[in-house]
């Protein structure tokens, strides 16, 4: 196909479709962020080389084409965290048990550790939001969060409800910090998890909110959140958060997490 004088084949135009993709994929991970700026002040910076070049200006195009030589270098340290979660994407995109495709001849079921785990967490849970006791319960999933695990205190346990209201108890030297649930046993306590940087958080979430968006950005593991002045519950996975859940919404949410 000719458009004046470019000639087009069916390559081009899937070639320009995929470009365009990634750029809104790109755009998807950064929006609200301060990288949001960044990246779009790189592409300024871009533009006016091209068109430095274009026109001859050679002195600009000298020290602009300095920048542009280590722009790929700058963009990768800068960028470090969104392109580490743009490859944990794909990477689960292709995962068996996350392709949509390949869960329709797939069908796990819950084991009694698992069973009797979501138990524990849901009366947990209930509990504290009763009392107004600040929780952070992560639980893990295919991604290994031993380097979280070992940020805290390793205790490696059954799962229970009054080892839950014990550890997250104000006056517990635990209390601070999240329990990681792994391979239906509580693995740690007072582990720190990273901080979301994202703007598109709301401003009335607190730290602890924060900390769950920060790993459900980073892992695939899903984090339960009681609010300490609301007592409001909240289920956060996938950089996505259920905000004033009941626990009988928490129990499905777990449920369809544990097997999915």
């Amino acid at each position: 196909m000719h458009i004046g004088f470019l000639n087009i084949d069916f390559i081009d135009v899937v070639d320009v479709m995929l470009v365009a993709f990634l750029l809104y994929q790109i755009y998807r991970l950064i929006q609200g962020s301060i990288a949001n700026k960044i990246f779009f002040g790189f592409i300024i910076v871009y533009a006016v080389y091209l068109l430095a070049t274009a026109f001859g200006m050679e002195l600009l195009s000298a020290i602009l084409g300095q920048f542009m030589n280590v722009g790929v270098l700058a963009l990768l340290i800068i960028f470090q965290q969104e392109i580490r979660r743009f490859l944990l994407m794909l990477g689960r995109s292709t995962s068996f048990q996350e392709n949509a495709i390949l869960k329709r001849f797939y069908t796990p079921k819950i084991s009694k550790d698992k069973v009797s785990n979501l138990q524990a967490i849901v009366e947990a849970t209930r509990t504290m939001a009763a009392t107004h006791t600040g929780a952070l319960i992560v639980i893990e999933k295919e991604d290994d969060l031993k380097k979280f695990i070992e940020s805290g205190d390793e205790i490696d346990s059954q799962v229970s409800k009054r080892l839950l209201l014990t550890i997250f108890h104000k006056n517990s030297p635990l209390h601070d910090g999240a329990v990681i649930i792994k391979n239906s046993r509580l693995a740690a306590a007072r582990c720190m998890l990273p901080i979301s940087e994202s703007g598109t958080i709301s401003p009335t979430l607190g730290f602890r909110h924060r900390a769950a968006f920060g790993m459900s950005e980073q892992t695939d593991a899903a984090v339960i959140v009681v609010s300490e002045e609301k007592g409001e519950i909240s289920f956060v996975s996938h950089g996505g958060i259920f905000r004033n859940m009941s626990t009988k919404d928490l129990e499905s949410k777990l449920s369809e997490y544990l097997l999915n």
